[in-house]
């Protein structure tokens, strides 16, 4: 990881903890906003990748509930780092802007609770074709999320058969089914198409242990090469540095996981 800077850039609906922020810089790497085109419309995205050389490994990087602030950009700059092209869409952007809302229950109420994840996943289909004609190998695709992000990783490896490795960051795995929201993790743990690691706290108060295990016996029912690590003292958001949340040890730990199963996997 790299070393703690002044943050800037993040979502008004969060408490910072401005001691413990990772800056990555973006030296040696290519990186800012795009736009990526999906039929009539455009996606905005943030996009971060090696200077040098072409056909990098792809990594979708899927935003926390919070959007595609600093912290996302942050970790795509990291991905970056590691030979990786890492790119985050801003997935709510039709609904409205995270960054104009200041309070997380008002943020759930006027944004998260409208976006499809139909909508979601087709996004992310074509932020993958966009790769592919902008340097990147989506022969070799990845995915990570993070909160939000994390249920659409689950989500979306079972939706897209090119995807070779997925690393969920704390996502929720069981809730109602709607119209929006017509799967959750657990239900589709026997359509996975590629191994996901799923990296969770013991101390999650919105993500129950009993799920998690539940999560984990539909994998072993299902024959999936997928696997599930849990932090036993960890909360919710341990990976977010920005936040309270953060715990070092645990976060150090799970990056170095996302790692070895990415190259584990081929990527």
């Amino acid at each position: 990881m790299s070393q703690p800077s002044t943050p800037a850039g993040f979502s008004p609906a969060v408490s910072l903890a401005t001691d413990t922020v990772i800056h990555t810089d973006n030296a040696g790497l290519i990186e800012g906003d795009i736009t990526i085109r999906r039929g009539a419309e455009e996606i905005p995205a943030y996009r971060a990748a090696p200077a040098s050389g072409t056909q990098h490994p792809v990594i979708l990087v899927v935003q926390e509930i919070f959007g595609v602030h600093e912290h996302i950009r942050d970790v795509a700059r990291r991905l970056a780092k590691l030979g990786y092209l890492a790119i985050a869409p801003e997935l709510y952007f039709r609904q409205g802007d995270p960054s104009k809302i200041a309070s997380i229950d008002e943020l759930r109420e006027k944004i998260v609770s409208k976006v499809p994840d139909e909508q979601v996943l087709a996004d992310l289909d074509a932020t993958v074709t966009w790769a592919a004609a902008n340097g990147g190998d989506v022969d070799r695709l990845g995915i990570t999320g993070f909160c939000w992000g994390g249920r659409i990783t689950w989500l979306y490896t079972a939706h897209q058969p090119r995807v070779k490795a997925a690393v969920a960051w704390y996502g929720k795995l069981v809730g109602p089914q709607s119209a929006l929201q017509p799967r959750h993790p657990i239900d589709v743990a026997a359509q996975l198409k590629a191994p996901v690691l799923g990296l969770y706290g013991g101390q999650d108060a919105g993500i129950p242990l009993d799920t998690v295990e539940a999560l984990r016996n539909a994998l072993t029912a299902a024959d999936s090469a997928s696997r599930i690590h849990v932090y036993p003292e960890a909360p919710h958001a341990f990976y977010a540095d920005y936040r309270p949340s953060f715990r070092k040890f645990e976060a150090e730990d799970g990056w170095l996981l996302l790692q070895g199963w990415f190259k584990e996997h081929g990527l």
